[in-house]
């Protein structure tokens, strides 16, 4: 018996040195399956089904790695990392409340964890929580001032705010602490975009490129940076290289998209917005896009369809509303579009294009004072506008260590 004993023994220690060697090395598959051999040798092992949930972690088989935090918790449910590790899974789940719950014993339990609080603040910022994820980031920054990740995290929220400068400045200081960070580059190039630097964006999403050569986002990026600047030929080379190294990108299309409609390829257009609906079907920009392509198609009907699809995912969006407007005052429905363009508005007071459309239809109406203030607000708005606005767009992450070095792609 002794010598049986000492013999599995022996065994198990092999099988746990050859999946570490594997693990470190990036061969996970190897990894699970000398954990597995290892389990069945050593089945209270915690640490075997930690190592294993990793390993599927990175293979993204986030059930199949929430199954073994699982059984790791229940042999030892006092250890942090273990809620920590399975909090991720989940949250690639898309289960964010189950994360949250995570993450928060993760943080009972070990007051001061750092990665707890960054990985807490991408759950509260998925569930709109912005002002949570803030907190969160800023909390792990104070736990642990080298966490390059919780700066880009923050930045990207701060992005959301409006702040430019303040998410330039988190994702600079990102960089300071590593500087081969491709994602704090990716983010701080969105930014510089939001702020209308488009060379330095440009700059940005190349020095990403450069340090990840398969970082699909940063061509989509770079591409409607290219496009916002007139180059539309150097947009469609990085879409569609986007495209080619993540064929599941819906962004990549939506942006390609935007850069045909500009060529006047509205077919191209409409057919690479209908693939990133495909894709993802709640992405309320990409019904807009193409609503606007069917207008200028001269399919009113289609476009007014598409609007108001947009507007069901995402009742705020003024440009829609605004969107939709124009397509029924060419079907002549004059009321209809003032109704739109008056939401438009509501939504976002500062928006000259809505006034300026508000302002035709008006004045087509008869109302002629109506239209005259319409048109003057409209004339104030664009002279005060000093930046160009755009809305960054959060992604659900992709990449398995999404966790603490998320990308950011942006939509028009």
């Amino acid at each position: 018996m002794n010598g049986a004993s000492g013999f599995s023994q022996t065994n198990a220690e092999f099988f746990c040195n050859s999946a570490s060697n594997d693990f470190f090395a990036g061969r996970y598959s190897a990894a699970v399956t000398n954990l597995t051999a290892e389990i069945v040798l050593n089945p209270g092992d915690y640490n075997a089904y930690l190592h294993r949930g990793m390993s599927k972690y990175w293979l993204r088989d986030y059930t199949g790695a929430v199954a073994d935090y699982d059984k790791a918790i229940q042999l030892n449910p006092q250890c942090g990392g273990f809620y920590c590790n399975r909090g991720q899974s989940k949250f690639a789940l898309n289960d964010m409340k189950g994360a949250l719950a995570d993450y928060n014993k993760a943080i009972e339990l070990k007051p001061d964890y750092a990665f707890a609080y960054n990985n807490r603040g991408l759950a509260k910022e998925y569930k709109g929580d912005l002002a949570g994820a803030i907190a969160d980031y800023s909390r792990a920054i104070d736990l642990k001032t080298d966490l390059a990740g919780a700066y880009s995290n923050r930045g990207i929220v701060k992005g959301h705010n409006g702040d430019w400068e303040g998410a330039i400045a988190d994702c600079t200081k990102a960089i300071e602490l590593k500087p081969d960070y491709a994602f704090a580059y990716n983010n701080r190039g969105l930014a510089k975009a939001d702020k209308g630097d488009l060379a330095g964006a440009i700059a940005d999403y190349t020095k990403a490129i450069d340090l990840h050569p398969d970082f699909a986002d940063a061509y989509s990026n770079r591409g409607l940076a290219k496009a916002d600047k007139g180059d539309l030929a150097g947009a469609i080379v990085d879409c569609s290289r986007a495209i080619e190294l993540q064929p599941g990108l819906a962004e990549a299309y939506n942006n390609r998209g935007i850069t045909k409609k500009r060529e006047l390829d509205l077919v191209g257009a409409i057919a690479d917005y209908t693939k990133a609906i495909d894709l993802q079907p709640d992405d309320a920009d990409a019904y807009n896009n193409r609503g606007i392509a069917k207008a200028d198609k001269g399919d009113l009907d289609g476009a007014i369809a598409d609007c108001t699809k947009a507007i069901e995912l995402q009742p705020d969006d003024a440009e829609a509303y605004n969107n939709r407007g124009i397509a029924k005052a060419q079907k002549g429905d004059l009321n209809g579009e003032i109704v739109d363009c008056t939401k438009a508005i509501e939504l976002q007071p500062d928006y000259a294009e809505a006034y300026f459309n508000r302002a035709i239809a008006k004045s087509q109406k008869g109302d002629l004072a109506g239209g005259k203030a319409d048109k003057a607000k409209a004339s104030e708005l664009l002279m005060a506008e000093k930046q160009f606005k755009t809305k960054p767009i959060a992604l659900k992450p992709d990449s398995p260590d999404a966790y603490s070095e998320r990308e950011m792609a942006k939509k028009n």
